[in-house]
């Protein structure tokens, strides 16, 4: 039975603290890093892109432990998010919706596309996609399509980490083939739909919300097709009091991590029910 990661977005503090639960995880014997099939959304596009690199996962982890010395926190635009829900609340058609919300991240967007790119670049151990199949999620910021990036593509796997790491109102879309691509998070906070087919379904979620358009992890999850054996896995309360209410601020990146790795004693029997033999 084929099995499936579903990593979710939820900025610096989400890939800490997936790491830290994965970490935790193996831990315990429970080792998701060789799924069949890693969907990742912003910030789990990079631990999804980190975990397939063939680095050791317990390197992953202590490097989310480091000081954070020279990062400056970025914030979500307050403003720019109150626009984008109410655009894709009226809209007649989900892409419709998102298209706006690609139209805000356009007028937006701060910094140089360029510097981004790098950002993300050093966050990769590796710069080629991987052997292991990883989905990587966006959306078109013209058309608000879904944008699902692979090594079949021609995209590279820094330019699609970047496009799905691309917060509106925060960082600059990123052009691939010529056009522009805003975080994958704006359709679903997982696109746990992605895994449809997968006999067993493992889902690392920072935040499960959703809201009309906007399809939540859960919902996705209990809609995948065949029966299969899903669970889903967000911050309990010890983990949203470490990630704190700044997502994107690197100072929380280590207690995060570090809150994940303890949540997963709490989460390793549901996980294994899904994803142990």
């Amino acid at each position: 039975m084929s099995r499936a990661l579903v990593l979710g977005g939820g900025g610096i503090t989400g890939i800490a603290w997936e790491l830290g639960v994965l970490a935790g995880l193996r831990e315990a014997g429970l080792d998701l890093t060789g799924a069949d099939l890693t969907v990742g959304t912003s910030a789990g596009s990079v631990v999804g892109a980190q975990i397939t690199s063939g680095l050791d996962l317990e390197e992953l982890y202590s490097r989310q432990l480091r000081p954070a010395d020279g990062e400056r926190p970025a914030r979500l635009n307050p403003a720019a998010l109150v626009r984008i829900a109410w655009a894709m609340l009226r809209a007649r058609t989900p892409e419709a919706g998102r298209a706006h919300a690609g139209l805000i991240a356009v007028r937006t967007a701060t910094g140089s596309e360029t510097e981004r790119r790098a950002v993300i670049a050093s966050r990769l151990p590796v710069h080629r996609w991987p052997d292991q199949r990883l989905l990587v999620t966006a959306v078109d910021a013209r058309s608000g399509a879904l944008a699902v990036f692979s090594r079949d593509g021609d995209a590279s796997l820094v330019d699609a980490v970047a496009a799905s790491c691309a917060v509106p109102g925060v960082w600059a879309p990123v052009t691939i083939g010529g056009r522009l691509y805003i975080d994958g998070g704006v359709r679903s906070s997982a696109n746990v739909d992605l895994a449809d087919g997968h006999g067993r379904v493992v889902v690392l979620a920072p935040t499960t919300a959703g809201a009309g358009p906007f399809a939540g992890a859960r919902a996705q999850a209990a809609g995948l097709s065949g029966n299969p054996r899903v669970t889903v896995v967000a911050p309990n309360a010890a983990a949203k009091a470490a990630i704190g209410r700044n997502v994107l601020d690197p100072e929380r990146r280590a207690p995060a991590a570090r809150a994940g790795r303890a949540q997963a004693a709490e989460v390793a029997e549901a996980v294994a029910g899904v994803w142990a033999e």
